[in-house]
């Protein structure tokens, strides 16, 4: 069966997008942003698109486009739009799949329902995106620990950053978890330069 893959992040702007378009485009895979909030400058579907060098179709569309750039429970609020998990099935398509979450683990998608909680109903193995930077040892654990309280199965996590070897083995140690590899700071970032470092840092049988 193909994998189906849910990126999530310890945080916002860590270089959870450019890490799934990196890993969409070594899979071949299809990527699906189930709720898109803000619309005004480049969505992530365009971003992974553009970094990935992704077909126009492997990229799903966004299930909610919402205009505010927010939480998505708020900004669906604002669209005057309500969000239920029965809304967000997971597309069925063939081969694998990459979907990417908003912001942290806990991000809410409404009042009562956080991305962690669709993602134990999904069953898809997660993919921790963590930064090195400071404060990641913190940010990490309680991500792992938020996930595993709801069953998610996780695959491993996946620095972004600077090498920091303590931080990353503290985390992995700490955690019980699998460190998948680490993506440096890439200056001139380009599909080309993207795909590089992917093949550089990772090993793709990891994810098969």
């Amino acid at each position: 069966m193909s994998q189906k893959f849910v990126v999530t992040g310890t945080d916002t702007d860590i270089g959870k997008t450019v890490f799934a378009a990196a890993l969409t485009a070594a899979l071949d895979a299809h990527y699906w942003k189930p709720v898109q909030a803000g619309l005004e400058d480049e969505t992530d579907s365009e971003a992974v698109a553009r970094l990935g060098g992704i077909a126009p179709g492997n990229i799903l569309p966004e299930t909610f486009r919402l205009k505010t750039p927010a939480s998505p429970h708020f900004a669906a609020a604002e669209d005057g739009v309500m969000i239920s998990a029965d809304d967000l099935p997971i597309p069925q398509i063939n081969g694998p799949l990459v979907i990417e979450g908003a912001g942290g683990a806990l991000v809410p998608i409404n009042h009562n329902l956080l991305y962690a909680d669709l993602f134990a109903q999904w069953k898809c193995l997660a993919i921790i995106v963590a930064s090195t930077k400071l404060g990641t040892i913190n940010h990490s654990l309680m991500t792992i620990e938020a996930l595993r309280n709801r069953h998610v199965p996780i695959l491993g996590i996946a620095f972004v950053g600077d090498e920091i070897a303590d931080s990353q083995d503290t985390i992995c140690r700490i955690g019980k978890m699998k460190q998948l590899g680490r993506l440096p700071i890439i200056d001139n970032l380009s599909a080309r330069t993207l795909s590089a470092a992917f093949h550089e840092h990772f090993n793709v049988s990891d994810f098969s």
